[in-house]
């Protein structure tokens, strides 16, 4: 099964993928003339704005459940990767990938909010929605429900629970062993499993508002506490601080692991980490209440900072300045050993051998509690995702049982995954990824093309705010945008 999702992987992840998200992060900072950098204090006064309401939450909360999508296992075990695979050069492409990622997410949670639907008392938006009513093609709209059913039901949510079973046995030990007929299993996997499904089976089943409840609270207390600790580490070390950013940028462009590794698994680990295009994080922002559709867009585009340029950056300082990682090229052969050979690269260790080696006692446990709130968080926001498509596919056919058909799926993908080895999980989670950045690059870009109605929206809300509005509207029949109808029915109301 390896062979055959590392082959899957082979043609998903090509060079061609690797460099459209970089292009498209590019195209869309030229055109929204960076407006990741020109509006950035615009982005923190809309954090501290707007409420909830009975349809739809607050800016804030859509921010906290797209960021609980965001920050999770790629922030901790997936940056390690990146250094393990890759180099330490690939941090540098992680940060590219975020700059650019950040005009991207605009883009995409824009559209989202432009052309997001009112289902069962609660908005529902995301790419299904904007590439219907933007494109006009249901059938690709349809490609990527599939896509994302599948990529965040059943493939990601294995990604998420291995790297806290794995913190977990890192911490507690293996147990005793176990044989079932998925072969020889660890005790201590098999009753984290057992816990993690339980108390997400009780979140989900709560719906869209328990979700956003514990994420608002859960996902800005840890990502805090996680940087306090990464600038304890960096602050004992200061010393260090400038010799490892040059390693980072002179290893970027003259990298140990090769310079497509370095590039490919940055760009890889960061948009698995940030999400910028890969079509996740929209459907949070359709789910926010908001005077205008630009501004979740820019609140989205900060998301990207919080998740990888603060928390990413975190993990891979405190990794390079106690020196614990090892690099591999694409053959497995250690090129550089710092720590034991059979340290598994695409897991949680080098972050806890890090923490561990200037805090004894307090790495594994830390980060096995950050990767438990972090995964955890996660795993409640691919839920929603995929709970989003289903309800776009049920629009057009009626399928009995479907969410609850959903609900047992991810939490069956989230045992196996806890339970299995971290390198079949990482390749299942990199196609569920990989297939969704596809579709959903390739329909933004079209729908640019098309009527760039996420540029046309920003243009009107800066034409607003440039006019001094305390109160903003959005008018999609005055810009000349399309099927908003949920934006013509509240300017006729």
């Amino acid at each position: 099964m390896q062979e055959t999702v590392n082959f899957l992987n082979s043609i998903i992840w090509s060079p061609a993928l690797v460099y459209l998200c970089l292009a498209a992060g590019l195209f869309y900072t030229i055109l929204t003339r960076g407006l990741q950098v020109r509006l950035f204090g615009e982005m923190i006064r809309l954090l501290k704005s707007g409420r909830g309401s009975e349809q739809g939450i607050s800016p804030f909360q859509a921010l906290a459940v797209s960021l609980s999508g965001r920050v999770g296992t790629g922030n901790i075990a997936g940056v390690a990767a990146a250094i393990g695979f890759g180099g330490p050069g690939a941090v540098f492409w992680m940060w590219i990938v975020a700059i650019f990622g950040a005009a991207t997410a605009y883009i995409e949670a824009t559209l989202a909010q432009i052309y997001k639907e009112v289902h069962n008392g609660e908005y529902r938006g995301g790419p299904a929605y904007y590439i219907e009513k933007a494109m006009g093609q249901t059938w690709y709209s349809w490609v990527f429900a599939i896509a994302t059913i599948i990529a965040c039901g059943f493939l990601l949510p294995t990604v998420q629970s291995n790297a806290i079973g794995n913190a977990v046995v890192q911490t507690l030990g293996q147990g005793s062993l176990v044989d079932t007929a998925a072969g020889t299993l660890s005790s201590t996997k098999i009753i984290t499993g057992a816990v993690i499904v339980t108390v997400l089976g009780f979140i989900i089943f709560g719906g869209v508002k328990r979700i956003a409840g514990f994420a608002q609270f859960v996902v800005p207390f840890m990502a805090i506490a996680y940087i306090v600790f990464a600038l304890a580490i960096i602050a004992l070390n200061l010393s260090e601080l400038p010799r490892i950013f040059m390693l980072i940028v002179g290893d970027a462009f003259t990298p140990m692991a090769g310079f497509g590794a370095a590039i490919g698994w940055g760009v890889k680990r960061g948009i698995y980490s940030n999400e910028a295009g890969q079509g996740t994080a929209p459907h949070a922002a359709a789910a926010a209440e908001v005077e205008h559709p630009a501004q979740q867009g820019l609140v989205q585009s900060f998301s990207i900072y919080i998740d990888t340029l603060f928390v990413c950056t975190a993990t891979a300082f405190m990794i390079l300045i106690t020196g614990m990682y090892n690099v591999a090229d694409n053959t497995g052969a250690l090129i550089v050993q710092n720590v034991a050979a059979g340290t598994e690269i695409s897991s949680p260790a080098f972050t806890q051998m890090a923490i561990e080696s200037v805090m004894p006692g307090i790495g594994n446990p830390f980060v096995a509690i950050a990767l438990f709130f972090f995964s955890f968080t996660t795993l409640m926001a691919y839920y929603y995702i995929a709970e989003s498509n289903v309800a776009y596919i049920s629009r057009f056919v009626r399928i009995p049982g479907a969410i609850t058909v959903l609900k047992v799926g991810l939490m069956l993908a989230v045992f196996y995954g806890t339970v299995k080895a971290a390198s079949l999980a990482w390749s299942l989670g990199d196609i569920g990824v990989g297939l969704m950045a596809w579709v959903n690059i390739v329909g933004i870009l079209i729908i640019f093309f098309m009527g760039r109605p996420a540029l046309k929206a920003l243009k009107d809300y800066e034409r607003q705010r440039n006019a001094g509005a305390t109160s903003f509207s959005f008018d999609p029949k005055a810009l000349g945008i399309k099927n908003a109808d949920y934006w013509e029915d509240k300017q006729n109301s």
